[in-house]
């Protein structure tokens, strides 16, 4: 019926189309592995007549001319529809079934003309409308660690208005957004873990923190410019969740400094700090502004990054972010003529695409940063039509219309661009571009310059004017709707498809004149549903018509959890962020925080350079790079990815041995040799062994260098710790022989350092490896149990390995090392008393201390004085610190076990251990005298005075029992 109450018809036709076109469109219920296991598909078998199956939703879709009909049994049917609507009603016909048969609510994309379908198993599936209605992706929280039984099935499915993002409601529990690639960009389902441990149906305590829509969401929408989300939770419809989000600003993706995300009032900034930390700074717009024009709609942020553009309703503001200033027009009436349809920047210039009502027209205003006022207007350009996209790069400007016309102007500024300065500005049109095309329209366009040499921009830039500089560019990118991106030739008009399902990208070559840009050698990147891509320049004379563009790196996925906004070129990263939750006392659901990341592009950088040769061009970047954090990591990444390309070739190994000594270097070879410039390269190669297999560390040292040279070198910069990372690489190559006699230098010096644990792990590699190597050699495994025991078991344990090898042969040469280089440093510590040292130097290395007391007690553990020795010790142990403390009950414990009176006298006078002293002198009344005459006649013993009469009182109220 019309909205007049005509009665146009009624139509009914048959669920199941017939059955030619079923057979044929049944294969895109989801055979591309991408939907979770364990779920088949669910079909209407014809032989059985089910109960008639009622319809509880319809999608229509006019410019499609499709109308889906969802049905209660969970089929869903696509059908054709006439040009004028469901007017015509005989023109409806039933084209075919979409889904696997268990779908319960759908939503279309009209822009993207993509299908999103909520089944009962949780997922929603992506369909490709203008590809016949084919299967993209699956979307689910079965990643994240929740089934069906946790949040249900899906309940609603709901589009922004650019349909860029959607949002997915369930029946138990939850809600979540997601952008068209299949980012997840906020979740209200708080992250435990694999599992979830709440159940999804029974609420909990309203005292406690709970996450919103506990009780699965019924009912959801986007407000009108889609900053919120509004939802309706499932068993508490008296009230409406308002989720606020804000928007990435990629009018130009690449920025030095900063990325921007807007709100409906406010913008949120990411800074790369100097400490290179990434911060978000909420920057409030002016109350007298937004109260008027709310909300914001569009923002651009200059080419230095330095200056924001910002537009709401009517008028636009700028601010400087260097003097943290807001510039406003100061006549209100001039403000209200403007409603921006788009913002850009053209070095100092504001440029505005104006929609000037009363005539239905539209029109380029370009305002001077410094005023924004109808006096300082520089030119006024009338525009044939509204525009769809509209770019920029320096002079020159270009602006496309319905269907695919494309207009560039050339921009001259003459004057000074300053108040005092009456510059005046000239438009020219020099390029008109009408293009044939059944593609969908452009979202963006991003003009690509002619790279020009890094030399010739120092040797000939004389102006900002100079003509060799200021080319016109011939190229540009196109991003349309449905995801396509392609290479458009502005001289002749042909595209080049390039790839498709790209849901942003950042042009970067041309974009910066700062010698520290670190992505120069990059054409452009994008981002979509399979992570980023970095696109490169081919080599050659024109390097945009060859065939081979090396678009390369698929480890740049990020995050799906990450969102991209822009690069920083100087960092060489990547900037995105993502959605961190945070609890407030005052707050009953938890907070949600945008919080920026980073990923590095370096290593993906430097590895291009180094396949095209460009060997001074990668060193240059890596040393801009060298200051930067995670540039170790970043050469690790690089070394580690080339490796593993090198040795998953078919027939590495034998192509290497066949290739002759004078031919061109491997990759391999060239990516070791651009690291070797950097101290971060011993750390660097032994790193990447350690993550390869053992099998192929020989492929990696012939190009990194000798295992043995690489550890001598460790050895003489006392890069102890990375030198002992190398043992086990040269027991691999060079044989355990070799292994043992660098890993007994090693000890000596980690001993000699006091690095006590890596001493120990040096001593268990010794002991291990000259154990296997004794019964590679010959029969003498029965000796192991016995040296092991020496070394590392206590004192029980060693007896009872004694026992058990009455006979024995004399030890290895490798164990008699390692003991004779233990026992020296026992006594050297023993023999200065440096007793927190050798209680260290025990732990770490588990060396026996009992058995080398029993046999020093007359040699370096020898006390000679009583007094000069308590003095001493007191000294070197700083009793008042809870560490020394502990050290000494550490000693006290094993002098106790072999009864050192010596020794066990000093330790509990020090830790005034009374009843270890008691015990002692009561059965020894001539050591107690001397112990009691001692302390009285030394005034630095004053301080035990009070120990001495807790002695003196036990030992004499023992004696009088006696």
């Amino acid at each position: 019926m019309s909205w007049k109450g005509e009665f146009y018809g009624a139509f009914q036709f048959d669920p199941c189309p017939p059955p030619s076109i079923e057979d044929s469109q049944m294969p895109l219920s989801v055979e591309n592995g991408l939907s979770p296991k364990g779920h088949p598909k669910v079909l209407v078998s014809n032989h059985v007549t089910p109960p008639k199956p009622e319809i509880c939703q319809l999608e229509l879709c006019l410019s499609l001319r499709l109308l889906f009909v969802l049905y209660s049994d969970g089929q869903l049917v696509s059908c054709s529809i006439s040009k004028k609507g469901l007017k015509q009603v005989d023109c409806i016909k039933a084209e075919k079934r979409l889904g696997s048969g268990d779908a319960v609510c759908t939503s279309v994309a009209i822009e993207q003309q993509i299908l999103a379908v909520g089944t009962r198993r949780g997922t929603v599936e992506l369909y490709d409308l203008a590809d016949s209605g084919s299967h993209i992706r699956t979307v689910s929280l079965y990643d994240w660690g929740y089934s069906m039984d946790d949040t249900g099935p899906v309940s609603c499915i709901a589009w922004t208005p650019d349909n860029s993002v959607f949002a997915v409601g369930w029946k138990l529990r939850g809600l979540t957004v997601w952008s068209v690639s299949g980012c997840r960009l906020m979740s209200t389902i708080r992250q435990i873990g694999l599992s979830s441990v709440s159940s999804p149906i029974t609420k909990p305590n309203h005292d406690c923190k709970y996450e919103p829509l506990m009780g699965g969401t019924s009912l959801m929408q986007w407000d009108e410019y889609g900053y919120r989300l509004y939802a309706i939770e499932g068993e508490s419809s008296e009230r409406i969740i308002s989720f606020s989000f804000g928007k990435c600003c990629l009018s130009r993706g690449v920025s030095d400094s900063r990325q921007v995300i807007y709100g409906e009032d406010r913008l949120l900034i990411v800074q790369s700090e100097e400490t290179d930390e990434l911060k978000m700074l909420h920057l409030n717009l002016p109350v007298s502004y937004i109260s008027q024009n709310w909300p914001v709609q569009h923002v651009a942020a200059s080419q230095d990054g330095m200056y924001l553009a910002v537009a709401g309703l009517h008028g636009l503001i700028l601010y400087d972010i260097r003097l943290k200033r807001w510039r406003v027009f100061g006549d209100v009436t001039q403000e209200q003529k403007i409603q921006c349809k788009g913002l850009l920047w053209l070095g100092k210039i504001v440029v505005v695409c104006n929609y000037i009502v009363s005539s239905n027209t539209y029109e380029l205003l370009f305002y001077p940063r410094y005023h924004l006022d109808q006096s300082s207007l520089l030119y006024r350009k009338p525009l044939l039509a509204q525009p769809m996209v509209m770019d920029v790069y320096q002079d020159y400007v270009l602006v496309t219309y319905r269907p695919f016309d494309v207009h560039i102007f050339h921009v001259k500024l003459f004057g000074d661009l300053s108040p005092s300065g009456n510059p005046d500005l000239q438009l020219s049109a020099v390029r008109e571009l009408s293009i044939m095309t059944a593609k969908s329209h452009p979202a963006a366009m991003r003009f690509i310059p002619d790279q020009i040499p890094r030399e010739s921009i120092s040797n000939n830039y004389i102006s900002s004017s100079s003509d060799s500089l200021r080319r016109e560019p011939a190229r540009c990118l196109i991003l349309r709707a449905n995801g396509e991106l392609s290479l458009l030739d502005l001289d002749d008009g042909r595209e080049r498809n390039l790839t498709d399902s790209v849901e942003l990208f950042w042009v970067t070559c041309g974009q910066s004149e700062d010698k520290t840009n670190l992505i120069e050698e990059v054409s452009w990147l994008d981002y979509g549903h399979r992570g980023m891509q970095v696109w490169y320049p081919s080599p050659g004379a024109n390097s945009f018509k060859q065939e081979d563009f090396l678009q390369l790196d698929p480890e740049l996925e990020f995050d799906r959890e990450v969102y991209p906004l822009g690069l920083l070129p100087n960092a060489g990263v990547v900037v995105g962020v993502s959605q961190r939750m945070s609890f407030s006392a005052g707050s009953e659901f938890p907070c949600f925080e945008p919080s920026p990341q980073a990923q590095t592009i370096l290593h993906c950088l430097l590895r291009h350079l180094l396949q095209r040769d460009k060997i001074e061009e990668a060193l240059r970047l890596a040393d801009l790079s060298a200051e930067k954090p995670h540039f170790s990591h970043c050469l690790e990444w690089l070394l580690f990815t080339v490796f593993e390309a090198d040795i998953s070739r078919p027939n590495a190994s034998k192509n290497q041995l066949s290739v002759p000594k004078h031919a061109k270097s491997t990759l391999l070879e060239k990516t070791c040799d651009l690291i070797r410039n950097f101290p971060e390269y011993l750390d660097v190669v032994v790193s990447v062994a350690r993550k390869t297999d053992g099998r192929h560390w020989a492929d990696l040292f012939s190009a990194a260098g000798r295992s043995t040279e690489l550890f001598e070198e460790c050895f003489q910069r006392r890069w102890y710790r990375t030198a002992a990372c190398y043992i086990l690489v040269i027991a691999k190559l060079e044989g355990p022989a070799v292994s043992q006699y660098c890993a007994l230098r090693l000890l000596q010096a980690t001993l000699d350092e006091s690095l006590y644990e890596l001493a120990g792990e040096l001593v268990r590699f010794l002991l291990r490896s000259g154990r296997e190597y004794d019964q590679a050699s010959s029969d003498s495994d029965k000796l192991s149990p016995r040296f092991l025991g020496y070394f590392l078991f206590r004192s029980s344990e060693r007896k009872q390995s004694l026992d058990k090898s009455g006979s024995f042969k004399e030890p290895s040469a490798h164990i008699t090392s390692v003991k004779n280089i233990l026992e020296n440093h026992a006594s050297y510590l023993m023999s200065g008393k440096e007793l927190s040292k050798l209680v260290a130097f025990v732990k770490g290395t588990q060396f026996d201390l009992v058995e080398y007391l029993q046999r020093e007690r007359y040699g370096s553990a020898r006390l000679e004085n009583f007094a000069s020795g308590l003095e001493l010790i007191s000294q070197k142990l700083q009793m008042e610190t809870l560490q020394s403390r502990l050290d000494a009950d550490f000693l006290l414990a094993h002098m106790c076990s072999v009864k050192f009176k010596e020794w066990i006298v000093v330790l509990a006078t020090l830790l005034r251990r009374s009843e270890v002293l008691f015990d002692l002198f009561r059965h020894d009344v001539r050591l107690w005298n001397a112990y009691s005459t001692t302390l009285q006649s030394h005034p630095t013993f004053v301080e035990y005075q009070d120990l001495l009469e807790d002695l003196e009182q036990k030992l004499s109220s023992i004696a009088n029992t006696e």
